[in-house]
């Protein structure tokens, strides 16, 4: 526990924060996390498989530009 705190007294130092500073805003960050999941599970049991393949087949077979290339 003691090494926690000396990393989270760190960081905040690290980034200008108070160390309540830095823990409400990793507190909000968390938040932010767990409702963009609780949103996305709510949409996805909402969605059809139907409807997603509809869609995907809209989607042109094409290689993706140089840019956007991945590996």
């Amino acid at each position: 526990m003691i090494q926690l705190k000396k990393h989270i007294e760190a960081l905040a130092a690290k980034e200008g924060y108070t160390v309540s500073q830095f823990l409400v805003s990793a507190a909000g960050e968390k938040l932010a996390v767990v409702l963009t999941m609780d949103y996305l599970r709510r949409e996805a049991s909402a969605g059809r498989r139907e409807d997603f393949e509809k869609y995907l087949a809209a989607v042109p077979n094409v290689a993706p530009p140089e840019n956007d290339r991945i590996g």
